[in-house]
């Protein structure tokens, strides 16, 4: 189906068909883009009287609502606001769980030189678009680049967006990105109406809110006429159940069925004739929120400080719908084994300042009722000093406990290595003392040696001299 595309005005290039082809994880280089532009405006010359460099890329139409099953066209296109453009870079994000790309061919577009060939992706939902004008550009309100055909994949919303890559290039030789604003298309996807008997669960009686219930119950009206019915419960929105009957009640159920969307599909026999096929979609999560943890964080100065708990995480199906926090006083036994707890945003501002051990508990819920609980511990020793199962806090200064252990560790070898210095040092010393000892002995023993040696010289002469005394009295002297 079309949805009547605006059409581009002041166009003069001859239109062309496009072809898009799929691609995987392929990164678009914009060199070719500001190349293409320098050449296209080094042909004819600069511009003359640019007004307001700007320009915006929109989506036709902007919103609307569609049939699970169903196609239907969108349409880019560039308002120049006033400039003179000559090359357009266009990189589209949608949901792949909701839409798909169908048709082989994007439509007609002003552009006349593709910088490189248009190219969408089902798996990671994107598609791209890259080329320019000739000379002498184009300066229009409503240039249209390309229209996509989608088909609704499931129900839900889907959002079509512009991604920041995307860009228009002003015709100035410089390539001058004059892309200011972008918008975004909202279309709601939707299960057609009932072509069967009208159905209804007791157990998800609402097919856009998620439930924890992993046993589904369906009902449906009986009409005058209708003897069977044929019914399957599968992950396939536009799913048809066979033409074996199921059951001539009005009534089915299901156990113990995995997380995910679902749809029941329902179609009743008349006579021997079987009618249109009913479809209702149901959304389980059994399953709770990924497990995250509490940060607690002291902020403030000397005077005034608070503490802070800090947290987040995600679910990947429901999502997450709030979180609620409680800071309990572990000194008191009733708190302790009743904490009550209130819907919390993080920071969740923790009500305690004084000397104390604390608990600090927070759950987060999904859409479904499911949760998920993390726990901190607060160690208030003074307004100075404060610890938790983290870290440690002085002041305004946050020490992790593997930085402590870092420093404890580095002061651990440097209380090792100088121990090791002192042991060394001190055997040196002993040893060095030892040396010294035994010298100074030595020369004492050299002393006592010459002092012997002089004592022996004396003793010499004095016997010389008694020898000459005794040799004169011979001689008669």
């Amino acid at each position: 189906m079309n949805n009547n595309p605006l059409k581009a005005t002041n166009i003069k290039p001859a239109c062309h068909r496009l072809r898009l082809r799929p691609f995987a994880g392929r990164r678009i280089d914009t060199k070719i883009l500001v190349i293409l532009s320098f050449l296209l405006v080094f042909i004819i010359g600069l511009p003359e009287g640019v007004e307001a460099e700007s320009a915006l890329l929109y989506l036709s139409p902007a919103r609307g609502t569609f049939f699970v099953g169903s196609t239907f066209d969108v349409s880019v296109f560039v308002d120049t606001q006033g400039n003179n453009i000559n090359a357009v870079q266009v990189d589209l994000k949608f949901p792949p769980d909701l839409l798909q790309v169908t048709s082989p061919t994007a439509g007609t577009s002003f552009i006349s030189i593709w910088a490189d060939q248009p190219s969408y992706s089902n798996q990671e939902g994107t598609i791209n678009f890259k080329g320019g004008v000739s000379p002498p550009g184009i300066n229009t309100s409503a240039g249209l680049v390309s229209t996509i055909s989608f088909r609704a994949k499931a129900p839900g919303k889907a959002i079509v967006s512009f991604l920041d890559s995307s860009k228009v290039l002003l015709a100035d030789g410089k390539g001058t990105n004059i892309l200011k604003t972008t918008t975004i298309g909202e279309y709601d996807l939707v299960i057609p109406p009932p072509e069967g008997p009208k159905i209804y669960s007791p157990t998800h009686p609402n097919p856009d809110t998620w439930y924890r219930d992993k046993n589904p119950v369906f009902y449906w009206e009986k009409e005058e006429g209708m003897t069977d019915f044929s019914y399957s419960l599968d992950q396939d929105p536009r799913g048809i159940p066979d033409n074996v009957s199921e059951t001539s009640f009005t009534t089915a159920n299901f156990s113990d069925v995995s997380d995910g969307v679902w749809y029941f599909h329902l179609k009743a026999k008349k006579g021997d004739v079987w009618g249109g096929v009913s479809h209702y979609p149901i959304r389980i999560d059994n399953t709770p929120p990924e497990e995250f943890e509490v940060k607690v964080e002291r902020m403030g100065g000397i005077t005034g400080f608070r503490f802070f708990a800090h947290f987040s995480t995600t679910d990947l199906l429901s999502g997450i719908d709030h979180y609620e926090g409680s800071a309990v006083n572990m000194n008191d036994p009733r708190a302790s084994a009743n904490p009550f707890f209130i819907e919390a945003t993080s920071p969740y501002r923790i009500p305690y300042e004084a000397v104390g051990k604390y608990a600090i508990l927070v759950k987060a819920y999904d859409r479904a009722g499911n949760f998920n609980e993390a726990k901190s511990i607060l160690n208030i020793v003074n307004p100075f000093f404060s610890y938790t199962e983290k870290g440690i806090k002085v002041k305004n200064l946050f020490f992790s406990w593997w930085l402590i252990y870092f420093f404890l560790a580095i002061l651990l070898i440097f209380a090792i290595f100088l121990f090791y210095n002192y042991i060394r040092s001190r055997n040196l010393r002993m040893r060095l003392r030892k040396e010294v000892a035994e010298a100074e002995k030595e020369i004492e023993d050299v002393r006592k040696l010459e002092r012997r040696i002089r004592e022996m010289r004396i003793l010499e002469e004095e016997a010389k001299k008694e020898e000459e005394r005794l040799a004169k009295r011979l001689r008669g002297e």
